[in-house]
């Protein structure tokens, strides 16, 4: 990747001042259709126990935003996406603002310094470094980024399934299974993502770009697979109950007819999201 000049210092300084913004914002603040879903799972949940975790839940978010802290101890890795419209070329400055925001953010927010090498396990000490998850970038209408921070309770439960094609019903068992293993880990009431179709790789991705939808409606066939996930009784926290999802959504691509990929990105109650807009 090469430096373009064309990027001027001032908008560099923007990138970077929004970035921050947007991942504090993720950290303290949940967005207004997640709280809406839990307060509603809070009144249609069936078990006392599990209505009175939800309560928790909600204590938890007030107090969050009351003390401007963040939601949960685990602050994730920083999952970015950039969208660029033609107007700005893509460079190297770009993605260094970002990663000065990141590293801006772990002192001041502050986030848990939660990235380390794969191998040697070395913590980076600032969520950056050489090994910090490559930024999303997608051409767009407007400059734009947003933060989903990825907790590892929820991610490490995940699952990609290289299924059969013969049967879309193979979908939703696979996704249901994966509710089913994942049980308390992931801290439910979960938000699921589920990306079908592409290749091995494209499904993962999908799956993770589904958790930035909104989830104040669903379609007929993600509300089934929501309806079936509850079906597991497993509840909030685990501790049995009618919601243990709040939301399932679905991203697809076109794949091989030999082929169904399919991914599960599960998210916590805490589905922290947070984007800005850079104005040119």
């Amino acid at each position: 990747m090469t430096e373009n000049k064309n990027v001027s210092p001032d908008l560099i300084e923007k990138i970077q001042a929004l970035t921050l913004e947007a991942i504090e914002e993720a950290m303290i603040v949940l967005p207004d259709d997640v709280k809406n879903s839990i307060r509603e799972a809070s009144i249609r949940e069936f078990s006392p126990v599990g209505r009175g975790e939800l309560k928790n839940i909600l204590e938890n978010i007030r107090m969050a935003e009351s003390l401007r802290v963040p939601l949960c101890q685990d602050t994730g890795i920083p999952v970015i996406y950039l969208t660029l419209p033609d107007t700005v070329p893509f460079s190297q400055s770009i993605i260094d603002a970002i990663y000065r925001a990141v590293r801006e953010a772990t002192s001041s927010v502050p986030l848990r310094p939660n990235l380390v090498d794969p191998i040697s396990r070395v913590n980076s000490g600032d969520n950056t470094g050489d090994n910090m998850p490559p930024v999303h970038v997608k051409p767009g209408n407007k400059l734009s980024i947003t933060v989903l921070p990825k907790g590892a309770g929820s991610e490490n439960v995940s699952r990609i399934g290289m299924l059969l094609p013969s049967d879309k019903n193979n979908i939703t068992r696979f996704v249901v299974e994966t509710m089913l293993i994942a049980g308390s880990r992931p801290c439910p009431p979960v938000i699921l993502g589920v990306g079908i179709g592409g290749t091995f790789d494209t499904a993962p991705a999908l799956a993770k770009e589904a958790l930035l939808m909104p989830i104040s409606s669903m379609t007929l066939f993600e509300l089934e697979i929501c309806d079936a996930v509850n079906a597991l009784g497993i509840g909030p926290m685990g501790l049995g109950g009618t919601i243990t999802a709040l939301a399932v959504k679905v991203r697809t691509a076109g794949c091989h007819t030999a082929s169904l990929p399919v991914a599960v990105n599960i998210q916590c109650w805490a589905s922290r999201r947070a984007s800005r807009e850079v104005r040119l």
